[in-house]
């Protein structure tokens, strides 16, 4: 009896220990984990997280960046909403986004659809094309669609005139100046999201279109019912990430209309805006009221985008 009684007490001296080194062993796994992504969050922290509540602090002072900061509430805010220039970016930003965000990722679809088929030859050459937009220079870009849109030897007015039709001046419009910036957008931005597309569709199981072939399916509402149903996610992916790059879109407007965003201040988008406002007239505070506004926006898109998503899947 007093033998069975020892072993059982060995036992139980054993298994503590296994327990504290598991224990031990578990927490510095842990700790080494966290060691291994600190450098991505203290990064974040530094230059994302920092700037933006800095930005909100800036945006309640007048300061010109070489002079002393002077506290004044609201006022920026108060300037930015009674500010015509404001309202004109901000009508900008919103039809650009209208005219290229819809038509691209329409187009972005189509393209990933041709570039699954079957019988196409030489996919891989074609699917770097199609992402070759994407990591070629903006200012190439600019100096391309600049000789397209020119007034005087641009290709578009050079084609009017072969049908006898008078040039116009893209540059100097409202609607030749978006179509222009939507344009290059399109170009740069389509074949981005058709590789995203063609990879959600690549994904889709062979077996649901033969049997829908068998059932007597056409390939319209194999598009519709299985196809689109299948990357919904994908594509309620691409139209948020979309709507913020078209929200905070500058360098397409800065190298097509120039400084000022054209005579009629038809190519200032609010990033150009505020870069304006920051670096050319050197009012910080003022450029930080819209930065918030902006990122405000931002936000409220992403929350629509959010509630129309959920409905989706609800009725689903």
């Amino acid at each position: 009896m007093s033998t069975n009684v020892g072993v059982e007490k060995g036992k139980q001296s054993l298994a503590v220990p296994k327990q504290k080194r598991f224990t031990k062993q578990s927490t510095k796994d842990n700790i080494s984990g966290y060691l291994y992504i600190s450098p991505f969050f203290i990064l974040f922290s530094i230059f994302g997280v920092f700037p933006i509540f800095y930005t909100a602090y800036i945006s309640f002072f007048k300061w010109p960046i070489l002079g002393a900061k002077e506290f004044v509430g609201i006022q920026n805010y108060q300037m930015l909403f009674t500010d015509p220039t404001f309202w004109k970016a901000l009508g900008n930003t919103f039809s650009i986004w209208v005219i290229s965000t819809i038509p691209q990722l329409f187009l972005a679809l189509i393209l990933a659809v041709i570039l699954n088929q079957a019988f196409l030859k030489g996919k891989q050459f074609f699917r770097l094309a199609a992402f070759l937009p994407n990591i070629t220079s903006l200012v190439a870009v600019a100096i391309i669609f600049d000789a397209i849109f020119g007034e005087k030897y641009g290709i578009l007015n050079y084609a009017l005139s072969v049908f006898g039709l008078d040039p116009f001046n893209w540059k100097g419009s409202y609607f030749g100046t978006h179509i222009a910036i939507a344009s290059m957008v399109m170009w740069r931005w389509m074949g981005y999201n058709a590789i995203i597309y063609l990879a959600a569709l690549q994904s889709i199981p062979k077996d649901l279109y033969e049997a829908a072939t068998i059932d007597g399916a056409s390939k319209t509402q194999q598009f519709f019912k299985i196809t689109i149903p299948m990357i919904r996610p994908m594509i309620i992916f691409t139209v948020i990430l979309s709507t913020i790059g078209g929200m905070q879109i500058f360098t397409e407007p800065l190298m097509f209309s120039g400084g000022g965003g054209g005579p009629l201040k038809q190519g200032l988008t609010l990033t150009f805006y505020l870069y304006e406002e920051a670096f050319v007239r050197n009012s910080f505070g003022y450029a930080s009221a819209i930065a918030w506004v902006l990122f405000l926006i931002i936000i409220l898109f992403s929350i629509v985008n959010q509630f129309i998503t959920s409905r989706i899947k609800s009725a689903d």
